[in-house]
């Protein structure tokens, strides 16, 4: 009997894994395309993408693109968009520039205040969208225009800087090392092996906690062979960046607002109901939800995002310059995308972001020190963004 039974529960597991590998093929596809695009530069760049120097400036010059992919985001995903973020980075950069450096006002009250700017600015867009009903493209569109004409009036056409060294070291600076080991830097190999092991054990547990509710789940192979590749790649890369100055301060905030937005999106009812609002806004308004108050928060949350953003450009640039910002917004949009938000709203990961926000990354890093021109990187830039979308809407059409 049991012999019998054996071939069908084989094909049973077979159909199941074909029907995750259906239902997950645009998250799976985009870790390997990170993958197979990272070994592609670092055979073409003759290892220089995985150099800890290189690897230092990867996140250096990406993080803001990925701090602000975590708010624009949920921004796609209620159904909206922003075209304003560059433009806000400017004028966040601009005010941060004129408190420390001409008014010499200290980096913390500095910080604070234009965190809070960039959050009332995000609110007074948030306020036409969610309240008024006038589209996001157009309110954010004008948003752009203003805020640029703003930043150059702000700055009158002038270059500001240098900034205090307590400041720069937001984007700049890096975790103290608490135990001499030569070479190695001590705190950042500590988390190196702390975090992946954190982060594993946490899998382990949301899926054990899945299963005891009944909730459906990965097969277990792919359960073990994507949390052992994430654990290998990050003792890789983590051990790369403690032979050189360590962890840059900048990957640790990245790092705790991912965790932070992972959480919100998946385990809290706000999360919910933003997935909610942009699936079926009229549904989701009959349920009894407030749609209006949570898009107008939506903007809110993306303003002080890019008002960080901006502080860290700052920072790492040493100055604020009227050009800052300059398309921002179409790399963090396109981070979203290829990272498989829906063009549609409702549908979108906080995973999937970042990932496309490195994807974008490695293509500019690894472009550049093959020697490409900018031009060259548009066009590939652009062809990645519009297959994924084409791939995002095949996939669609199909199931």
């Amino acid at each position: 009997m049991s012999t019998n039974n054996a071939p069908t529960a084989d094909k049973q597991s077979q159909q199941s894994i074909a029907v995750f590998l259906r239902q997950n093929v645009r998250e799976y596809g985009l870790l390997i395309a990170l993958v197979v695009i990272m070994v592609f530069f670092q055979v073409v760049t003759g290892g220089v993408l995985f150099k800890p120097v290189n690897l230092t400036n990867l996140v250096l010059q990406n993080s803001f693109v990925v701090i602000m992919a975590l708010g624009m985001l949920l921004v796609i995903v209620a159904g909206h968009i922003d075209l304003s973020v560059g433009s806000i980075v400017a004028i966040i950069g601009a005010v941060a520039a004129v408190m420390m450096v001409n008014y010499k006002v200290d980096p913390w009250t500095t910080s604070i205040v234009s965190l809070a700017l960039g959050a009332v600015i995000g609110g007074a867009q948030g306020y036409w969208v969610a309240y008024h009903r006038v589209p996001a493209f157009i309110v954010t569109l004008a948003g752009m225009l203003i805020f640029r004409g703003l930043t150059l009036w702000f700055l009158g056409g002038m270059n500001i800087g240098p900034f205090p060294v307590e400041f720069q070291k937001l984007s700049t600076g890096f975790l103290p090392d608490l135990i001499d080991m030569g070479e190695l830097h001590s705190t950042s190999l500590l988390l190196t092996l702390a975090i992946p092991l954190a982060l594993l054990w946490s899998a382990w547990r949301a899926r054990k906690l899945n299963e005891s509710h009944g909730i459906e789940v990965e097969p277990f192979p792919f359960f073990a062979i994507q949390n052992g590749i994430l654990v290998a790649v990050m003792l890789y890369l983590g051990y790369q960046l403690s032979t050189y100055k360590g962890f840059p301060n900048i990957l640790v905030i990245m790092g705790v607002l991912i965790i932070f937005y992972s959480f919100v999106t998946t385990r809290t009812t706000v999360g919910r109901r933003i997935y909610a609002l942009g699936g079926n806004e009229k549904a989701t308004k009959l349920s009894g939800i407030d749609t209006a108050r949570l898009s107008f928060y939506t903007f809110v949350n993306m303003g002080f995002l890019a008002a960080l953003a901006g502080l860290i450009v700052a920072a790492r640039l040493n100055s604020c310059t009227p050009k800052a910002g300059t398309g921002f917004e179409l790399d963090v949009i396109a981070a979203c995308f290829i990272g498989g938000a829906s063009t549609t709203g409702g549908v979108g990961k906080i995973t999937g972001a970042v990932v496309g926000a490195f994807i974008m990354g490695v293509l500019n890093n690894g472009m550049s020190i093959m020697g490409l021109g900018i031009d060259f990187q548009q066009m590939v830039k652009g062809a990645v963004l519009l297959a994924a979308v084409v791939f995002d809407l095949y996939n669609k059409n199909k199931g």
